[in-house]
């Protein structure tokens, strides 16, 4: 493998997933940091909007979601372990994590960042933007730069009223990641794969990295913490995933989070979805939004956006759920009903997305 270019930047939440990926792969990959150039040069052009990461591939094929990032370095390496396992029941449960990681975890992400870490955001927001910049410079156009996802935090439903439900469900979330932790050395097991790369986003770019929160994840989780650290740096493991398709019991409270609380959301935005796709013809853009609706977290109430890209992944759950063995489905249903989350069973979204032009679409 050679010639992967991943344009990012340690601070950025999906850069921390891909990168940990390349690691991992043993891909031959240099990284570019995305400067106010890179943007104007390379990312605008190409994509048409401003985003990290994105791969450019050896043929010069560029990618940007990190799924897709995923998928392209996978089906261009057919050799040595794969990011997706080949169990059914574990592949479901791997999209499953990449949800919550990728669109859940983004709530005390955002939190700590923005309300913890705001300066020291700003300072890593100009020096990747501006390297070249004296200090007081770069603070000032990472302060410019940064207030546009400082102003995201209320979309996504963090409030003062409901701030202490965050935290709550966030510590939750590391304790129960660390006792999953003193049994497994990864999800599924004694290596990496997908879902360990997707929490790699929030917990390694936001949440061990930036300073407070840091120093929070050590004193309450210096298990997670370590783990972070290894998943981060590619590291292969020391063994393989569960043998037979097999799911930790120590992830069913994780999941169990995962349905009580973001199930609901993605359930209320699937039905505005659904109402929007009746006013257009195949192939319209999808919108970013489509208003908001009211969620829960750790036992408080908010209202946050309802996000389109959510569906997205939660449409490659179902889809993997409709394409497993009669066999693999009857045990999936089992750990489901364990975890509240029977209803996923035959949960499908209204209507159908696709993604063209890096953006999402109308089937």
């Amino acid at each position: 493998m050679s010639g992967y270019v991943l344009y990012g930047a340690e601070v950025s939440y999906f850069s921390g997933k891909a990168r940990a990926y390349l690691r991992w792969r043993g891909a031959d990959f240099e990284e570019r940091i995305a400067t106010r150039e890179v943007y104007r040069d390379v990312i605008l052009p190409k994509v048409g909007w401003p985003v990290i990461p994105v791969m450019e591939m050896p043929d010069g094929e560029v990618v940007q979601d990190t799924a897709d990032i995923i998928a392209a370095v996978e089906a261009a390496t057919p050799d040595g372990p794969r990011a997706m396992p080949e169990g059914p029941v574990q592949r479901v449960v791997s999209l499953l994590m990449e949800l919550y990681a990728d669109e859940w975890l983004v709530l005390p992400a955002m939190h700590y960042r923005w309300n913890y870490n705001e300066d020291w955001a700003y300072g890593e927001f100009g020096r990747i933007s501006a390297p070249d910049a004296p200090p007081p410079e770069q603070y000032a156009i990472g302060r410019k730069n940064g207030e546009r996802f400082k102003g995201a935090v209320a979309m996504l439903g963090v409030s003062e009223e409901n701030i202490p439900g965050v935290e709550a469900a966030y510590e939750a979330f590391l304790k129960d990641m660390t006792e999953h932790l003193r049994h497994h050395a990864y999800l599924l097991g004694d290596r990496p794969s997908l879902g360990d790369f997707a929490f790699n986003g929030p917990l390694y770019a936001h949440l061990l990295r930036d300073p407070e929160s840091g120093r929070i994840m050590e004193r309450l989780a210096p298990k997670v913490a370590a783990y972070v650290r290894r998943v981060q740096a590619g590291e292969p493991g020391n063994g393989d995933l569960l043998a037979d398709n097999g799911i930790p019991k120590t992830l069913e409270p994780i999941l169990s989070r995962q349905m009580s609380e973001q199930m609901p959301m993605l359930v209320k935005t699937a039905a505005l979805f659904g109402e929007w796709a009746k006013t257009v013809k195949a192939g319209a853009d999808v919108p970013r939004g489509f208003g908001m609706v009211e969620f829960m977290t750790g036992g408080f109430d908010g209202d946050c956006a309802a996000r389109s890209f959510p569906l997205w992944r939660l449409q490659a759950v179902t889809d993997e759920i409709d394409a497993m063995p009669a066999e693999a489905k009857t045990r999936l249903a089992e750990l489901l009903d364990r975890v509240g989350g029977t209803p996923l069973m035959e949960f499908r979204l209204p209507a159908r997305l696709v993604r063209k032009d890096y953006r999402l679409k109308l089937a």
